[in-house]
């Protein structure tokens, strides 16, 4: 087969070359994204991966893949929101994603951002960068076995966070339309409403569908404690921006560790100069009790090497004319 990859990292490569050794499949590894402009440089292959947050919504690039014979598009990553799926079945194209490359990894990110939060090292730091190197008992913090966290979502990633928050002795709520009997011995399974107004750490782990956008707006923040803190490392559209910078204006809650934002597209993953950079997101990387990370919770060596490997495979299954259980349902 010969297949080509999109928006490849160096740090990707040395997998992608494995992986041509040890299946005898050629892969075409470019540096750009899948776009209008870019969709040429298909022509030729049998299939195609990719990784990239801006959206395929032009139904014309569709068109063209399926005038190429373009079968299959295999994602190295979970969110599919970026394809435009009803112009992908339209033109016979089978979308597959890596539900599943390193659950650990977000979940670890997730409990990273709390404790820097939750130990006001941020607030610290502020503090020391004008001097002030004193002991302060407004920024006295909690530990972890005295808190409730509330998850949102226990999906494969909800459940790994719910799993390291029980080990470190945290009481930890869950709410999921659907019950997994896997995580009984980490969660207390409740409603959304109690999850949103007990939790000491609310961390969210859903898919961004039209049910789930804006799920966390101005009247989740007034329910929510005003020591709270709010922890999204899954999609930016879940929360609303702008209620998420007047909730922590006003100290409705106590802060935010964000790896995702509603428009991030614009910036996240590139080299930008500072008039390109969002208002929302300068207001919230100047608040000491924020910390916001560039969509990188993905970003360890396992999560790496499985996203090539379980995309590669998916590419070549679908072509072979096999089913994968990584296709998405259109």
């Amino acid at each position: 087969m010969k297949l080509i990859m999109y928006s490849v990292r160096d740090a990707e490569k040395p997998y992608i070359e494995a992986w041509e050794k040890k299946t005898g499949n050629d892969v075409k590894m470019v540096t750009e994204p899948l776009n209008a402009d870019t969709v040429k440089l298909a022509e030729g292959y049998d299939g195609i991966s990719l990784q990239q947050t801006t959206k395929l919504g032009d139904e014309q690039l569709y068109e063209q893949l399926a005038a190429m014979g373009i079968k299959q598009l295999a994602a190295r990553m979970v969110g599919v929101d970026i394809f435009d799926l009803d112009a992908c079945k339209a033109n016979g194209i089978i979308v597959t994603n890596v539900p599943i490359y390193s659950p650990r990894a977000i979940a670890e990110m997730g409990v990273t951002q709390a404790m820097y939060l939750l130990r006001r090292i941020g607030e610290f730091e502020q503090r020391m960068s004008h001097g002030d190197f004193r002991w302060s008992d407004d920024l006295i913090s909690n530990e972890i076995y005295n808190l409730t966290v509330g998850i949102v979502g226990l999906g494969n990633i909800g459940g790994a966070t719910a799993q390291i928050y029980k080990a470190l002795g945290a009481k930890v709520l869950a709410y999921d339309p659907s019950y997994n009997v896997e995580y009984e011995p980490y969660v207390e399974y409740t409603d959304f409403d109690t999850v949103i107004k007990n939790a000491d750490i609310l961390s969210l782990h859903t898919p961004l569908l039209p049910s789930t956008e804006n799920m966390i707006a101005a009247p989740q923040f007034k329910m929510m404690k005003d020591n709270a803190y709010l922890i999204n490392m899954a999609r930016g559209k879940l929360v609303n921006t702008a209620d998420l910078i007047s909730a922590l204006e006003n100290k409705e809650i106590a802060g935010a560790g964000l790896d995702t934002l509603a428009d991030e597209t614009s910036f996240f993953g590139k080299q930008v100069t500072s008039d390109q950079i969002p208002d929302d997101y300068k207001k919230l990387a100047a608040m000491p009790n924020v910390l916001v990370t560039p969509h990188v919770a993905f970003l360890t060596e396992t999560s790496i090497r499985n996203m090539v490997e379980i995309s590669l495979n998916d590419a070549v299954t679908i072509l072979e004319g096999k089913h994968s259980r990584n296709e998405i349902r259109m």
